[in-house]
């Protein structure tokens, strides 16, 4: 790119100096040739020499070149004392008038003149000319200069380009090192920040976040395999060892060991329907199912069912829900983060509380919250609780595998929104605990619902 604004350059130079220049030698000499046309018209052969002579007078420089001849070739005025054979003859048809640049001898030196060539009416033929040697010197001087130019403009340019390539290089080297060692293993590494705020600080900066976010994601799936090894040990070792106290036992104890273990198996068997609806959730493989619904009847099947768990537990439920909540999502896995925030107030509710099922739109947003009276969170608690497998310590007592709350959450990404833990009465013992999923209230056009 430098080079070819140094050539781009120098064809300006040259374009306004040496051809302006020429162009300017040639506007000077048609001009003089038109004035002495001219002057023939009105005052004749004797008109013309008179010009020619007056001008010949006034050039100080000599430079300028004239040549009247007759029909006959013999010169009548002027200071060119011979005709370049090229200017000689009739002219090409369709040409009246012919340029030359030819080389001539005056006063015992070699020049060169640029010539022009008009016949008259009368059959006399007129040349005009100019000597161009220091024109030409001059170009001379000009070609030679931008010669240097160019050659310090491709020096300039390489060495440039070596900077340019060896600061790159520098640049680069963290962020390349820092891959290497990744691909190597070694997932601890991160590109160094030059604090420069550039480009490659913005580049570094998406790298390290991506890298951070791959930790995460690879310490989830590091989490998730040992809670679901923890979570399958506990069912698959108990279901063992009935199963072996079965062998030595009458028909009754075998049935009853094997009833146990199928009860195994189906918790088995939820974990892991559980683990791929939240999978599902995340990856957005269930965005097809989308559709629109009236979230209103599906908050309040839900909350009939839950209602009799509720008092079955010494507990109340009381639903508070709007006449209509249209959107569009995915109806059967909305209902199944309800559920499952229902499920939780009422397995952490004690006797005597009351868990409020709260549904409408506020703030642009759709929320719907789930309150119950319970033992509540901590908050270092409340910021995992959305994580696979995590239990705080207050549940471990619970029957449950610590999914729940990761469905809520992936189904709540899922459609746009979040999932927001709080304090039902902040400062009170217990607090109780206020799960609200938050959803995007333009989810879906409401004339559908």
């Amino acid at each position: 790119m430098f080079l070819l604004g140094g050539v781009a350059f120098a064809g300006i130079v040259w374009w306004n100096t040496a051809g302006g220049l020429d162009r300017q030698t040639d506007a000077a000499i048609r001009a003089d040739v038109a004035a002495l046309v001219q002057r023939f018209r009105q005052a004749g052969r004797e008109g013309v020499e008179e010009a020619i002579a007056f001008r010949l007078l006034r050039d100080g420089d000599a430079q300028d070149l004239y040549r009247l001849t007759d029909s006959t070739g013999r010169q009548i005025a002027g200071n060119l004392d011979a005709t370049p054979d090229e200017l000689d003859g009739p002219p090409p048809e369709g040409e009246p008038l012919r340029w030359l640049r030819a080389p001539l001898v005056r006063e015992g030196s070699l020049t060169e003149a640029r010539l022009y060539r008009a016949d008259l009416p009368n059959g006399d033929r007129l040349i005009v000319g100019r000597d161009v040697e220091e024109r030409l010197r001059l170009r001379e001087l000009l070609g030679r200069g931008l010669g240097w130019a160019a050659s310090a403009s491709c020096l300039i340019a390489l060495i440039g380009a070596l900077l340019l390539r060896r600061a790159l290089q520098s640049r680069l080297r963290p962020a390349a090192e820092t891959v290497t060692s990744i691909a190597q293993g070694d997932l601890t590494q991160r590109v160094p920040l030059s604090g420069r705020e550039d480009e490659f600080d913005r580049l570094g900066r998406a790298l390290n976040a991506m890298l951070d976010r791959i930790g995460t994601l690879m310490a989830g799936v590091r989490g998730v395999s040992d809670a679901i090894a923890h979570d399958l040990r506990t069912p698959v070792a108990r279901a063992r060892g009935r199963l072996e106290e079965a062998l030595d036992g009458d028909a009754e104890t075998m049935r009853r060991a094997i009833e146990t273990g199928l009860a195994d198996l189906d918790g088995m068997t939820r974990i892991f329907q559980a683990v791929l609806r939240i999978t599902e959730a995340e990856a957005g493989a269930r965005r097809a199912a989308f559709a629109a619904l009236d979230l209103t009847p599906l908050l309040a099947d839900a909350a009939e069912l839950y209602e009799v768990l509720a008092e079955a537990r010494g507990a109340a439920l009381a639903a508070e829900l709007p006449e209509a909540l249209p959107m569009t999502g995915d109806r059967d896995l909305l209902l199944q983060a309800v559920a499952n925030l229902l499920d939780n107030a009422v397995k952490f509710s004690p006797a005597g509380s009351t868990i409020r099922l709260l549904a409408g739109v506020s703030e642009g947003s759709l929320r719907i919250t789930v309150a119950d009276e319970g033992p509540g969170l901590s908050p270092a608690d409340r910021a995992r609780a959305g994580e696979r497998f995590f239990r705080a310590d207050s549940a471990r007592a619970t029957p449950g595998y610590g999914l729940g709350l990761s469905l809520v959450r992936a189904v709540a990404g899922l459609h746009g929104g979040e999932l927001v833990l709080e304090d039902t009465h902040p400062g009170a013992v217990p607090p109780g605990l206020s799960a609200t999923l938050v959803l995007p209230a333009d989810v879906a056009p409401a004339a559908e619902a």
